[in-house]
């Protein structure tokens, strides 16, 4: 591991009584110098972790039929398409199990040791399910192994997301953070774009047979790899300057944060979190998980051009993305996100009705505007949620916030909507869904502080080398 210095820090003696805290002024401490290498590894690694969580999503949301069909038979493909969502959603039911494990250890033990771990685990989630037989060959036992191996990957994911978003966001000097927190999200749309893209060439490559009886295997087995290659980026790397400083401040080895300081003590922070990231997520895995199956699945839509299409988007949002990012720290967070649950809010309706004509070019038009709308989100939360909690509970608290959203509102998105079209014979479901989310967002983004080029909570003024301090 490099011995290179992360980041220059003078601790500050305690202020007088009534001062402002160093939780909250962190301005009032001496400033922290990033190092521009470490801070590019340090995205890379945190992104590439990302890439390979959304890889996954976007080989099994694609291959979601298929699936169905190999570990659910039955003669409803209805039926076979919901069994297949459920061992999806299912994965998101222990994330917040997830976070709680994960969020405390990494606010203990370190940022980049538990995103190591998680790293770990994720791979070997995944690849199990490449090696799983099919239900022909073992009968109920291969549902079953495919819920355990989703289970693992919900388990691991729980610490993922909040603990790379806190990695960035600690390296990042305070008026890039936008900027730099992005590229989390662009490997977010790497991975998807990938793992997508692989499924519709073997889509285009394979027979139906072909695909059904070993090709759906091929892309899991992919992420063994991958595993490899991102713990070996991140075992490269030193831990955060203001982990590093908590360290430094405490009385003992490791800070020392009870689960009730994470939840109780910053329920305000929490519950904009969830809010945050409630609409963040809907409209995320709508479009990334959901609309894939429900182009071919309830407009009968051919399924080669409906998988183009959705990965054109997503090659359209990754182009977007860190000129969005950018934007961010020159207007604010809160404009940004604000922007994108009015856009929802406004334009869910058309966008869907567009998608509903059929036609190539109105297809593309749809979901055109329903990415470009979500860039608001990818492009500005990986900056803007780390900065909700103070140093000292960032982690932990990033991590249970985010992943009780997510579990009860992001991931069931599929399953859900599905349910609630069965129910309601109303197509028009995901647009009501989507602008449901986007004013629950609103009202967060309303309660929300800015934080563009501001210093994180409990952390110094973070400069890039030759910034002096007031042009911070």
């Amino acid at each position: 591991m490099s011995t290179v210095p992360v980041a220059t820090h003078h601790p500050v003696a305690p202020g007088p009584a009534g001062s402002p805290s160093p939780e909250r002024a962190g301005s009032a401490q001496a400033p922290t110098v990033t190092d521009p290498a470490l801070v590019r590894r340090a995205v890379k690694a945190a992104a590439l972790g990302n890439a390979m969580e959304w890889f996954d999503f976007g080989v099994y949301s694609y291959l979601a039929v298929t699936l169905g069909k190999v570990f659910f038979p039955s003669g409803d493909p209805t039926a076979q398409l919901l069994s297949a969502f459920g061992a999806f959603a299912a994965a998101f039911l222990v994330r917040p199990l997830g976070g709680l494990v994960f969020g405390p250890l990494g606010d203990r033990v370190g940022r980049q040791k538990v995103l190591a771990l998680t790293m770990i685990m994720m791979a070997a989630g995944t690849f199990a399910i490449g090696l799983i037989p099919s239900y022909a060959a073992i009968g109920v036992g291969a549902p079953l192994l495919l819920l355990a191996a989703r289970l693992v990957q919900g388990f691991s994911t729980g610490g993922e997301y909040a603990g790379a978003s806190t990695f960035i966001a600690e390296y990042a000097p305070d008026r890039r953070r936008g900027f730099l927190g992005s590229w989390l999200e662009f490997g977010t749309l790497a991975g998807y774009v990938a793992g997508a893209g692989l499924v519709t060439l073997m889509t285009a490559l394979l027979s139906s047979e072909e695909l059904l009886s070993w090709g759906w295997r091929l892309p899991f087995l992919i992420a063994g790899p991958m595993g490899v290659v991102g713990l070996y980026l991140r075992m490269r790397l030193e831990e955060t300057p203001a982990f590093a400083a908590e360290v430094a401040k405490s009385e003992h080895a490791r800070p020392k944060v009870p689960l009730r300081e994470m939840v109780s003590g910053q329920w305000r922070a929490l519950l904009l979190c969830v809010g945050l990231v409630l609409v963040f997520n809907v409209t995320d895995y709508m479009l990334l998980s959901y609309m894939p199956s429900y182009l071919t699945g309830e407009l009968g839509y051919d399924a080669a051009h409906g998988l183009v299409v959705v990965l054109g988007v997503m090659v359209l949002m990754m182009i977007v993305q860190p000129f969005a990012g950018l934007l961010t720290d020159r207007v604010g967070r809160r404009p940004v996100i604000a922007a994108g649950c009015a856009g929802f809010l406004l334009l869910s309706v058309p966008a869907l009705l567009l998608i509903r004509d059929g036609s190539l070019l109105a297809v593309a038009a749809g979901l055109g505007a329903h990415g470009l709308l979500l860039v608001c989100f990818t492009a500005a939360m990986p900056s803007a949620l780390p900065a909700l909690f103070p140093t000292r509970v960032r982690y932990g608290s990033l991590s249970i916030g985010f992943n009780v959203s997510v579990s009860l509102f992001g991931g069931t998105t599929p399953l859900v909507v599905t349910a609630l079209i069965g129910a309601t014979g109303d197509v028009m479901m995901p647009a009501y869904y989507m602008m449901a989310a986007a004013v629950i967002g609103g009202f967060a983004v309303w309660r929300m502080t800015e934080s563009a080029g501001r210093p994180l909570p409990g952390s110094p003024p973070s400069l890039e080398p030759g910034t002096r301090r007031g042009k911070a």
